[in-house]
């Protein structure tokens, strides 16, 4: 008798043909499904989170989701997204300027109004734990094909000393020789010119002052360029004042413009909410780096100024209780968006990271600088200095120590090298100078480095090629040991970042990783890029332990240097540590806030004591999280602690 088989059977043959023939027909689309869901199950075991960390995706509302450009953390332990225009020149028009806060705990968030275009402003704590916003975007770049009309720098000078002159937006201008006539963008005021007097002679003497101002033609085309330095008078005047105030300009004409700055500044209350204006800089600034000083003064350094040029070594300082920017006495000069870390002595370390505009031989040197001398200490030794834009930059922990490591980088502008290395310099040593650490996961342009309360380092992403191009972005991530001085890779990102990203440490000890600003959306470079939106956050190996330290939070707390603090725990025989972090504010590959300082403590039955070192270099005042870490490398969640400034109450 011959067999036949059942229907089962006959199912389970026909469904396997149909498989076998689909397999045939879409092996690899079959085998990348599968070796999807494999991944996800690996990285889901409780065995691989607790050594490598996993990540998860912030569900962010449609209505809240922007181009976030920068983020900072406050001391109310929400976090600041700041979009600004978010590169989208279209919303720039439509003066659309965007900021979101959102509460990680609660994920909650709210819309924040945004009273100019903060986008590629520089930002840093303040001792009360306002935020300090400063700069942002006037116009945005317009490429040689771009530009339609005629245009450039007009210098207007004054040689009445009587008094100053204001000529707003719309101002016109016309050539005495060539005859053309354009029109100013903003509003400028020349001051009044110098009179001296010769305490010998009696004989004065009047020298002009000048102000420079943004001008257009009044229509488009090439016929209304000019190609040479001309005179132009200025219309509404007459009689002396036609004599006394002018304009010189050079080429007017259809070369590139870039992104030109703004002067605002804001302090942005955590508690209110919203921005707070405040005087605005002395020099227009775009892609300009803050940071915080011992006495809780802050330092603006370079940028775009507001005709596009870098501003040319004029630094300022901001003074939280007047409200108000002073000069530097001396200039030097930065690209744009240095890394500039507070030192001790009140001296600024600049690392050589950079974030762009600038030439590609001045200003890039790392060294220590002096604020009161102006003098400058180069620090020899950087591996692939001519490769350093766009790297990262860390203050290693403990803060104490004063290594500083530089990661990945790449070439000037739109070059598409990178490089893979790691930078390490002691400045304490008597001779400072970089030597090479450990090698990061890839050759990396914008990779985030966040320190964690444990003493480790966490850096995630980048690219390998200018902001992300021919498909280069870098789904790695690891963690650095200072002490060992090893690294080891841990659970990769979940999408690829790159330009106008970053990462902040959030109180609760996992980290937050937002934004990119890919050029293109495939590796032929064909299709135009989409801004990555998503928030994710990275949950760290040592969050997947069984228990954790806790200090119990009686509520904020007023510190002075050198003072002691008591918190209550149940956990003090296993702390081994007592770190003190500054919240972070990120943007374009620069971090300068974070720092992590060791803290000397003692323990009882049910509390540790905290003391605080006494310098103010390495504790500038302010908000910090203080974490407890037990002897696994396992972190409590942070509690806050306000540091008083040097002669301050609290």
């Amino acid at each position: 008798m011959k067999y036949r088989p059942g229907r089962r059977a006959r199912r389970v043959a026909i469904a396997t043909a149909v498989v076998l023939a689909l397999a045939g027909m879409n092996g690899p689309a079959l085998y990348d499904f599968a070796s999807e869901q494999y991944h996800r199950y690996e990285i889901n075991k409780p065995e691989y989170k607790a050594a490598n960390g996993h990540w998860d995706v912030v569900d962010v509302p449609d209505k809240y989701r922007i181009n976030t450009i920068h983020a900072a953390l406050l001391h109310t332990g929400k976090v600041l997204l700041v979009a600004g225009s978010g590169n989208n020149a279209a919303n720039f028009r439509a003066k659309s300027f965007r900021t979101v806060l959102w509460d990680p705990e609660k994920n909650t968030f709210k819309n924040i109004d945004t009273p100019k275009d903060l986008f590629c402003s520089g930002h840093t704590q303040l001792p009360d734990g306002k935020l300090l916003v400063a700069g942002g975007t006037r116009r945005y770049e317009k490429l040689g094909g771009d530009v339609k009309k005629a245009g450039g720098l007009m210098i207007v000078y004054n040689e009445n000393p009587d008094g100053p002159r204001t000529f707003p937006a719309g101002t016109l201008f016309t050539g005495q020789e060539n005859g053309r006539t354009f029109t100013s963008k903003d509003p400028v005021v020349v001051p009044r010119a110098k009179k001296a007097k010769d305490p010998v002679t009696g004989k004065v003497t009047v020298t002009h002052s000048e102000a420079r101002v943004y001008v257009e033609a009044l229509k488009d085309g090439r016929a209304y360029s000019t190609g040479a330095q001309d005179r132009y008078r200025i219309h509404g005047l007459t009689g002396v004042d036609a004599r006394n105030l002018y304009g010189i300009a050079q080429k007017l004409s259809f070369d590139k413009k870039d992104f030109q700055g703004i002067r605002d500044s804001f302090e942005f209350d955590p508690v209110a909410e919203r921005y707070v204006p405040v005087d605005p800089m002395n020099e227009a600034r775009w892609y300009p780096t803050l940071t915080s000083l011992q006495d809780g003064k802050v330092l603006s350094v370079s940028g775009l100024d507001d005709i596009g040029q870098v501003v040319p070594g004029k630094n300022e300082v901001y003074d939280p209780r007047t409200k108000k920017w002073t000069y530097l006495p001396k200039r030097r000069f930065f690209p744009t968006y240095p890394a500039l870390f507070l030192t001790d002595q009140g001296r600024i370390f600049y690392t050589g990271s950079n974030a762009g505009y600038g030439p590609d031989n001045v200003g890039r040197k790392p060294g220590i600088w002096d604020l009161r001398s102006n003098a400058f200490q180069a620090v020899p030794g950087m591996s692939d200095p001519d490769i350093l834009e766009t790297s990262m930059s860390v203050l290693l922990p403990p803060a104490q120590e004063q290594r500083y490591m530089v990661l990945g980088g790449g070439g000037v502008g739109e070059d598409p090298r990178a490089t893979a290395r790691t930078r390490i310099v002691d400045l304490h040593d008597p001779s400072p100078r970089f030597k090479d650490g450990p090698d990061l996961y890839a050759k990396a342009r914008y990779p985030s480095s966040v320190i964690l309360p444990d003493d480790s380092v966490l850096t995630t992403n980048g690219s390998g090629d200018y902001r992300g191009r021919s498909d280069s972005n870098i789904l790695k991530a690891e963690l650095y040991d200072p002490r060992a001085n090893t690294a080891r890779q841990v659970a990769d990102p979940l999408v690829g970042r790159n330009y106008h990203s970053g990462a902040l440490l959030l109180p609760d000890g996992r980290v937050m990783t937002f934004g990119s600003d890919s050029l293109y959306a495939d590796k032929d470079n064909t299709k135009p890029g989409v801004f990555q939106q998503q928030i994710d956050l990275y949950t760290p190996p040592y969050l997947f332990r069984d228990s954790r330290p806790q200090l119990t939070d009686p509520g904020p707390r007023t510190v002075p240097l050198g003072g002691r603090v008591t918190y209550g725990t149940r956990h003090g025989a296993t702390i081994t540590k007592m770190r003190l972090l500054r919240p972070g504010s990120f943007t374009h590959v620069t971090n300068v806030e974070q720092r992590s300082i060791a803290l000397d403590f003692t323990k009882t039955a049910d509390g540790v004591t905290v003391t605080l070192p006494t310098d103010p270099s390495l504790v500038p005042p302010g908000w910090y999280m203080l974490h407890a870490v037990d002897g696994r490398g396992t972190p409590s969640k942070a509690v806050w602690v306000k540091v008083a400034a040097p002669g301050a109450g609290g």
